[in-house]
């Protein structure tokens, strides 16, 4: 009688997974349709590390120029970063001249861009990597250069016979919410008629919630991926902030990620000057549960070996990259200790606990195998290894165990539960 009652238990477990698995390929809002980002989008941007240095001459090697560029593209290219997933080289603000050309194009500064982006795109395409730049919604971009509000469709069609193989499109001097919405619409239905695949990164929620909840359903239909929050700052605080606003707006924005389109939590932060090791772990955890486009802001040219693992390390980037295509949240948070989860391809499912106490030593946290994953992550058990902050197996648990853990201060481990 008690096999036979085991049995049936094990058999009633089973059953719940398997219907997880249909619950969970049910597909979210309808994506942009483009067939782009159907994982979120890697790559390296300019904007929090060179934000907008336009000194050539005092600072040659971290001016906004296409020697910058094109060095980054090397690296990209020699030192592992395209080979794990890092694909996109992006230009942020400030590449343009001050004027658009006699026919109304815009035109990169002749000085710092000598071979135009033309050339540019040519010499990171020759790298196999992609190319993204900048461009604004309204009349000016944030930066003071020539904006796109009236000349969407010539923008488009100029990205196009660049090669761009991206767009950021930011929101700045835009002078309505009305104009804000049309124009990324306008922007997206442009780019499509290009012919050209390019992925559009879109800020149309972040200047939306100054003045309505945005519509992220519509939003998806036409954005690849889409900021709500403030930029990133190289400091634990602004990583903090950026947690924060997530977790509690979670049940408005988590359910609409998926292939096709994503919400970005704007640019990695590794490798620079604010986060201790254990932030930088943190916030390389976070941004894989939260499917989130991992566009690195950094100097690849001096860059700590340690930094550069972290960022390349592919069982992490596996759990960004993760083809489900779901995006985690936070499952609870209880004495400055926060469990946040995902859900992964093959009835896996990566779990991060994160220390947000900022004084002390590390601290124990014991939490049960049932409650995650919504109760369906170990049935009857799995297998449970630590990615971060250093990879080791941890062994095979059932449905009814414990998990203890030592999390350091601002510091986060990270895990993956795979059933058995």
């Amino acid at each position: 009688m008690k096999l036979k009652s085991r049995v049936q238990q094990q058999g009633f477990l089973l059953a719940l997974r398997f219907l997880a698995v249909v619950l969970w390929s049910f597909p979210g809002a309808r994506a942009l349709d483009n067939g782009l980002a159907i994982t979120p989008t890697m790559g390296w941007l300019h904007w929090e590390r060179f934000m907008c240095n336009l000194d050539c001459q005092e600072e040659p090697d971290s001016c906004i120029s296409e020697k910058l560029f094109m060095q980054m593209a090397e690296l990209m290219e020699s030192d592992g970063w395209k080979d794990v997933g890092y694909e996109y080289l992006c230009i942020d603000d400030c590449w343009m001249a001050p004027e658009r050309d006699s026919n109304g194009r815009l035109q990169a500064d002749p000085k710092r861009f000598p071979s135009g982006i033309r050339g540019l795109a040519d010499y990171v395409h020759s790298k196999g990597l992609k190319l993204g730049i900048y461009a604004d919604v309204g009349n000016k971009t944030c930066a003071g250069f020539p904006g796109s509000f009236g000349h969407y469709d010539i923008d488009a069609k100029t990205f196009a016979d660049w090669g761009v193989d991206l767009l950021k499109f930011d929101g700045c001097y835009c002078d309505s919410v009305e104009h804000l919405e049309k124009g990324y619409k306008r922007m997206s239905l442009a780019l499509n008629r290009t012919g050209r695949s390019i992925v559009y990164s879109c800020e149309w929620p972040l200047y939306m919630w100054p003045f309505r909840k945005p519509n992220y359903t519509e939003i998806r239909q036409y954005c690849n991926h889409w900021r709500n929050f403030e930029d990133v700052y190289d400091s634990w605080q602004s990583v903090k902030s950026i947690l924060a606003w997530t977790s509690s707006n979670q049940k408005r924005i988590v359910d609409v990620a998926g292939p096709g389109g994503w919400n970005d939590p704007d640019m990695l932060v590794i490798g620079n000057f604010g986060l201790s090791w254990d932030q930088q772990v943190t916030q390389m955890a976070l941004w894989a549960i939260m499917a989130a486009p991992l566009l690195m802001s950094n100097d690849l040219r001096h860059i700590s070996p340690q930094a550069k693992a972290l960022l390349q390390d592919k069982d992490v980037i596996a759990i960004n990259q993760d083809p489900l295509g779901k995006q985690g949240y936070r499952l609870r948070k209880e004495d400055n200790i926060e469990v946040w989860e995902r859900p992964l391809s093959d009835l896996a499912w990566a779990v991060a606990m994160v220390n947000l106490q900022e004084i002390g030593g590390p601290r124990f946290h014991t939490i049960s195998i049932a409650s995650l994953g919504q109760g369906l992550a170990c049935i009857p058990d799995c297998m449970i290894t630590q990615l971060l902050p250093e990879k080791k197996k941890l062994g095979f648990y059932q449905w009814t165990s414990d998990l203890k853990t030592k999390i350091n201060p601002t510091g986060t481990v990270l895990l993956r539960l795979a059933a058995t």
